[in-house]
């Protein structure tokens, strides 16, 4: 564990600590420096504070810098499909079936320990389980993930996420034939009461959650729909659809058994857009759906 002392001067008298903190390693991002304050790692005149802790004039501050802790993940060489890679983020295409991270029951063959293999980088933020994860989509989902190699991206990147900048477009095929070309969707998403596995509209322990929508194609059964995301809640398009009584084709939890046959939902994660933590230029990628979501609109048409 490395210790790091320094004094605070007048200059940067009436700051908060965890902003002090932060600029005296360029490394160090602000929310890294909050869990270390959290954790009791620094402490002020000898006693420990809290991130909000306006600093003194004289203050001495001390900060005990953890190692960092060893991943317990296996690297595994994979084919990943790079959009896009440099010294602060990459952009990856994932398949239909691969699981993000590791979680029970998915020890490999993840997202993470393919990209563990594939660069040596990547941002701790969020955990040794999770490195250089921004956001996921789940494990039938196919299509683009923006990754941070570094603390500092991690953060910008989680910042653009909050405020909504974040251009996220998905292409998917739902059950039934959607009336209007274009709407919004703004329900607030929850932990479904009778199945914790689940979520669900509702008001109860419940985030915000927008999701925009328009009408790509209409079948005879079917819609082709594209949908944008304001907010990335867990499970978010597929509780929307099946909530405005067009859930997902293909969709085990959410939508009807009758289905097409396609392995999991319908759904393509096939733009993606941010601004560049480093150069503040705005990069945006578009990945074509696979084939097994081809596939299923050849056979949707033919049916029609």
């Amino acid at each position: 564990m490395n210790v790091i002392e320094t004094v605070i001067n007048e200059e940067q008298a009436g700051e908060r600590i965890d902003k002090v903190l932060s600029t005296v390693n360029a490394e160090w991002s602000r929310s890294q420096v909050q869990q270390w304050i959290k954790e009791g790692h620094a402490k002020v005149n000898d006693k420990t504070v809290k991130g909000n802790y306006k600093c003194k004039t004289g203050d001495a501050i001390i900060i005990e810098v953890p190692e960092l802790e060893e991943l317990d993940v296996v690297a595994e060489e994979m084919d990943l499909d790079i959009y896009y890679e440099d010294q602060d983020v990459l952009v990856v295409n994932k398949p239909r079936g691969m699981v993000v991270h590791p979680a029970p029951g998915h020890h490999s063959g993840t997202l993470v320990n393919g990209l563990m293999a594939h660069c040596k980088d990547l941002s701790g933020i969020n955990g040794v389980m999770r490195p250089g994860i921004v956001h996921r989509i789940d494990k039938d989902t196919s299509g683009l993930l923006m990754v941070a190699k570094n603390d500092l991206a991690h953060e910008s990147l989680v910042s653009q996420l909050v405020a909504k900048t974040v251009t996220r477009r998905y292409k998917a095929i739902v059950h039934g034939v959607i009336a209007h070309d274009h709407g919004t969707i703004d329900a607030p998403i929850g932990r479904d009461k009778q199945d914790r596995q689940s979520m669900t509209v509702t008001d109860e322990n419940s985030r915000d959650a927008v999701t925009h929508f328009t009408v790509l194609q209409r079948f005879k059964d079917f819609s082709l729909v594209e949908c944008k995301l304001e907010t990335g809640r867990t499970h978010q398009i597929r509780v929307h659809m099946k909530y405005i009584g067009f859930p997902l084709a293909g969709d085990p939890k959410y939508g009807p058994k009758k289905t097409l046959p396609i392995d999991g939902q319908a759904l393509h994660a096939g733009v993606l857009g941010f601004i560049h933590p480093r150069t503040n230029e705005y990069m945006e990628f578009e990945a074509p759906a696979p084939k097994e979501f081809n596939e299923m609109l050849e056979l949707i048409e033919k049916r029609s």
